[in-house]
């Protein structure tokens, strides 16, 4: 199950868990109303578990692949590392499903601070087209995880600022209507 909490404003290795003192954490509800949902899954069984295949088909994610974040499995790394914490939004929804290891997704609160999302081994998430967010590894450095999307993948984040574009101005407008 995916923990939440706000985020200190430490410059610290992005890799640490930035918990603020004190604690301020964050529920699923809280999550929910930003459009993020999760889900824990049997990432053992991930080729035939009936659950992943009933949430692919519900949302239409008829499209996947499998990526090995870990110096000696992905060419870049560190380069890569940077880019995927650059703050940044998707035109897309972004659903991400951990197998293997442990990392975070950061996305911003109505007000604008950083939520960070723990996540483990059996955990799927989709984070909201429009929605800022950045990703990092944690202090394990390794993460095998399936990317799912609707139709043909689209790799472009659009660093912040980049409140032009129609998907953050519904995602916006979605945030407004369930308040």
């Amino acid at each position: 199950m995916v923990w939440a909490w706000y985020m200190d404003d430490s410059c610290e290795d992005q890799r640490k868990p930035h918990r603020l003192q004190p604690e301020q954490p964050v529920t699923l509800e809280q999550l929910r109303a930003l459009g993020v949902h999760s889900y824990t899954l049997d990432a053992d069984n991930y080729e035939t578990d009936p659950a992943l295949a009933k949430i692919r088909k519900e949302n239409n994610y008829t499209w996947m692949d499998i990526i090995n974040i870990h110096k000696d499995t992905l060419p870049n790394y560190e380069e890569k590392l940077k880019i995927f914490y650059e703050e940044h939004l998707h035109l897309d929804d972004e659903i991400r499903y951990i197998l293997e290891g442990s990392g975070y997704f950061d996305v911003r609160g109505k007000d604008e601070r950083w939520i960070r999302i723990s996540m483990q081994k059996g955990d799927l998430i989709t984070l909201p087209a429009g929605i800022y967010h950045r990703f990092t590894l944690d202090e394990n450095n390794y993460v095998k995880a399936m990317r799912l999307f609707v139709g043909k993948p689209v790799w472009t984040p659009y660093n912040r600022p980049a409140d032009n574009y129609e998907a953050r101005t519904k995602y916006l407008q979605s945030l407004e209507q369930n308040a």
